[in-house]
């Protein structure tokens, strides 16, 4: 693998990226997110494939940041770029589309709803509320569903980062009911 393309594409997406934030109360910078993806593409679903590493690094650009597809294919090349554009789609397309993204771009998508998950559980955005968080973890299964079938080792991290979720959410409301109402 060529590691100076991947730390390429992180530079770009850093740069790209680099007065964006995420919604969760933490606020950490969008370059976590993507790098993220990235490393849990590597370590968890065994992927070396240096397109598919440096898309995962580089899915939020098109979608979040005034980055062209023509911009990303002039530095990255066409293979870089398709997959971009494969997961780059409106939230209320993804469970449509999920089932003819290219086996690489349900791998991205697969992480990006780990990683998305994940954060929903560790610092959620402040106006989210429980059935908010509820809703978003229907949605994302929905999307990853439609992606099943390509890595077991990332669809079962989904699965646990899912089911640790709702495990939060279920706490966080019985603690919610327990507590005393002002007289």
């Amino acid at each position: 693998m060529n590691l100076g393309a991947l730390l390429a594409a992180i530079h770009f997406s850093a740069e790209k990226h680099r007065d964006q934030r995420r919604k969760g109360v933490d606020a950490s910078p969008c370059i976590n997110h993507s790098i993220e993806v990235a490393a849990m593409l590597a370590n968890v679903a065994g992927v070396h494939d240096e397109a598919t590493l440096a898309a995962a690094v580089l899915h939020d650009t098109v979608e979040d940041t005034r980055t062209s597809a023509a911009e990303l294919e002039a530095m990255f090349g066409a293979a870089v770029t398709r997959l971009v554009q494969e997961g780059t789609d409106d939230k209320r397309l993804q469970v449509e589309h999920a089932p003819h993204l290219s086996r690489a771009a349900k791998l991205i998508k697969i992480a990006d709803k780990v990683s998305n998950v994940r954060e929903v559980i560790d610092s959620p955005p402040a106006d989210w509320s429980l059935e908010r968080r509820r809703e978003y973890l229907d949605w994302a299964k929905r999307v990853v569903a439609r992606c099943r079938g390509v890595n077991s080792a990332l669809e079962l991290r989904f699965d646990d980062t899912v089911r640790r979720a709702r495990e939060v959410i279920s706490h966080k409301q019985t603690n919610q009911r327990q507590e005393p109402k002002d007289a």
